[in-house]
């Protein structure tokens, strides 16, 4: 094995850019290499810069009329179809919106094509997570779906099991939909219930098609506000039990910094800290039921200054091998750089105060008069006994 991780990076990646005006912007990701590189990550990781995914490789997921919509925009943004969701206020059409798209999903299937190989364990791109766009379709800031193309390469390189776990605040309801008949493919996703929050869907009932992929879809619906303890507790009651059944042979794992009580898009109330113990229970379950092979990519965030640097820099901590105390000082060049870029003033610290996250586990009981323990049982109902697994 060549490294112990790979950080999938080429700061071309940056170019994805809906526009001064829009929530996603790509400072978000700059910021984050360079919080990697001033903590000294870059000692612990092989940095690579994957090439950009090809056409074949588009359509193991995308149809071959929607890529062409894209690459059309891409060459003229002001004649996007907005048939194929391109030149909406979510997804505004722009130049070089084909290449960039294809870059950031190229750095997703490198990713897993490492780990497959045993190039890597471990790989992280942050810039990916595309999780919302469907096979003939853009939705929800993304263009191309980095994380259903690197399963999809995995299932093509001869893997028989592949387990995706999103923590985004958003429904991986792209990723969802890319393996919905596909009993190859576990996808499972936390995230803020549909009542209140976009995509609106991600019910605890979807759970699969009918046959043999009935089960392998499953959904745990957060009620809005839900802190670290509920978020944790939620995790913890589904994933590992979920995960020990169905042996993947890669885990992958979609890291949206949305979740958070800063976030501007939605309603969770989750903190800093409570992400990084998610982070570090991902690499201790590709352990445990992968082999370590885990893919960890990045996804929303909206709080570009606040928390998802931070945050995405405790995972390639974690990945690397060198995870960052919470109480770390965040470096002042760092600092520097963050009120030179954006004139705001950056946090000082690796935490936000609340490490160490407590949570009770869910085999201490439940309340059935909890929402949030509401939500638990509701998936665990649905999907655990089409798994053969006591709910």
């Amino acid at each position: 094995m060549s490294g112990r991780a790979q950080l999938m990076w080429d700061e071309a990646v940056t170019g994805y850019d809906f526009g001064p005006e829009h929530p996603m912007d790509p400072v978000r990701l700059a910021l984050t290499r360079s919080l990697v590189r001033a903590f000294g990550l870059d000692r612990d990781v092989e940095v690579v810069a994957a090439k950009p995914a090809g056409e074949s490789t588009l359509r193991l997921v995308h149809r071959e009329d929607y890529i062409e919509a894209v690459k059309a925009a891409s060459e003229n943004p002001g004649a996007a179809d907005g048939a194929y969701g391109i030149g909406t206020l979510d997804d505004p059409a722009f130049a070089g919106m084909h290449e960039v798209s294809a870059l950031i999903a190229g750095q997703s299937v490198g990713a897993a094509e490492a780990v497959w190989r045993g190039d890597a364990l471990h790989a992280v791109n942050f810039a990916g997570g595309l999780h919302h766009a469907m096979p003939g379709g853009a939705s929800g800031f993304c263009i191309y779906n980095d994380a259903s193309l690197a399963i999809a390469r995995l299932l093509e390189l001869g893997a028989e099991r592949v387990a995706y776990v999103d923590v985004d605040v958003h429904h991986g309801d792209g990723v969802q939909a890319a393996f919905w008949e596909d009993p190859r493919v576990l996808t499972i996703s936390l995230h803020e219930h549909p009542r209140t929050l976009f995509p609106q869907t991600g019910w605890a009932e979807e759970t699969g098609a009918d046959g043999a992929a009935e089960g392998s879809a499953v959904n745990v619906a957060l009620p809005a506000g839900t802190g670290d303890a509920g978020w944790l507790r939620a995790f913890h009651a589904v994933v590992p039990e979920l995960l020990a059944d169905f042996r993947p042979q890669v885990l992958v794992t979609q890291h949206g910094a949305d979740t958070h009580f800063e976030d501007p898009l939605a309603h969770l109330a989750v903190s800093l800290d409570a992400q990084r113990a998610v982070q570090v229970a991902c690499h201790e379950l590709a352990h445990s039921y992968a082999d370590g092979r885990w893919v960890a990519l990045g996804g929303g965030g909206y709080a570009v200054v606040e928390v998802v640097p931070r945050s995405w820099t405790h995972l390639v901590g974690i990945a690397a091998g060198r995870e960052l105390a919470p109480e770390s000082v965040v470096p002042e060049s760092w600092r520097q750089e963050v009120f030179a870029r954006t004139r705001q003033l950056a946090p000082m610290r690796m935490t936000d105060g609340r490490w160490p996250v407590e949570w009770a586990g869910w085999e201490a009981g439940y309340d059935p008069a909890d929402r949030l323990d509401q939500a638990v049982l509701a998936t665990r109902r649905a999907v655990f006994p089409l798994r053969g697994l006591l709910a």
